[in-house]
């Protein structure tokens, strides 16, 4: 399990981070299947629900985008796969700046069509994702399933 904070007043921000946290949620990853973040996710798109909020552009330059808010839940994700072994890290790709959202290092930057965050379940078993926003915070926890 892995939580980060937010500033809920940031409304735009806080519809993405909900929008990804859904899509998320209760994903299935099966022995020896890879995790993308993108391809779970999808376009970050105004069709979508997405809305524009700050993001980093490749120089560190804050500009608007649409989805901004997705990198800390894709970050957020790090996390949890980090405490877990079996869980092997694919892709992951640091901000062109600092985060607040967790420790320097910590993070995984997302860009749909361009960088993805991707691991793959080394485990013998299925993990399940929960992904839950709440008002200011998102939660995500991994949990291995057990086959009855």
């Amino acid at each position: 399990t892995f939580t980060t904070r937010y500033d809920a007043s940031n409304k735009n921000r806080s519809n993405n981070i909900y929008l990804a946290s859904e899509k998320i949620n209760g994903t299935i990853i099966m022995p020896g299947e890879t995790f993308s973040y993108n391809k779970v996710v999808g376009a970050r798109t105004i069709e979508a629900g997405y809305k524009e909020a700050e993001i980093f552009d490749k120089n560190g330059n804050i500009k608007k985008g649409y989805g901004g808010g997705n990198c800390q839940v894709s970050s957020t994700l790090y996390n949890v796969v980090l405490q877990i072994p079996g869980l092997k890290v694919l892709e992951r790709h640091e901000h062109s700046r600092k985060v607040s959202y967790v420790e320097s290092g910590k993070d995984a930057a997302v860009a749909y069509g361009s960088i993805d965050f991707r691991f793959k379940n080394e485990n013998n078993y299925d993990i399940k994702i929960y992904s839950e926003s709440t008002e200011d915070s998102i939660n995500l926890r991994i949990v291995k399933i057990e086959n009855i």
